[in-house]
């Protein structure tokens, strides 16, 4: 499913995000930047060595966060680690939209054309799939209206029932 804002293309594609051909694709990290299981892992895997090297130097970063590593072995060159929130911590619809955010500023400030985004903090962080569509979604439609040379935004899904949840917020909020 394919949707114009202003100059920009938001698109909702069914996939593995590690297979992704844009400028860079967004990790659900953890704020110790460790990649471990879920999305990271298959960063890791995929990436190899080099996007854990460069997490090492950072260091970390907060909670709604984000920051931007080599994408290694991968076909994206960057990966923008973005810190979403583990439900039961306090503020989570705050901190995931400040994540959400906080990878887009990224990506303008690197000069990026493209982005691809997973469902942050849906995996083991427990985030209901619904809440995180519309939080996402209305962040990006909001932030694509105003001033950025982001040509794509895509939202990479794992699984049907991810997909279809993002759909049908979609187009709720492009009516």
């Amino acid at each position: 499913m394919r949707k114009k804002i202003k100059n920009t293309t938001l698109e909702l594609v069914e996939g593995d995000i590690t297979e992704m051909e844009t400028d860079a694709i967004v990790n659900a990290a953890n704020s110790a930047l460790k990649l471990g299981g879920g999305v990271a892992g298959a960063i890791a895997r995929k990436g190899g060595p080099k996007i854990q090297e460069e997490c090492d130097r950072i260091g970390g970063t907060f909670v709604g966060g984000a920051v931007i590593t080599t994408g290694g072995n991968l076909k994206a060159a960057h990966v923008i680690h973005a810190v979403g929130p583990r439900m039961g911590e306090g503020n989570e619809d705050r901190k995931l939209k400040d994540a959400t955010l906080n990878s887009l500023k990224l990506a303008d400030e690197h000069h990026l054309k493209s982005i691809a985004f997973p469902a942050i903090s849906t995996g083991i962080f427990g985030f209901p799939m619904d809440r995180c569509a519309k939080i996402m979604l209305s962040t990006t439609i909001d932030y694509l209206n105003g001033d950025t040379g982001l040509e794509r935004v895509i939202f990479c899904l794992f699984g049907s029932e991810a997909y279809q949840i993002f759909t049908k917020e979609l187009e709720n909020l492009c009516r």
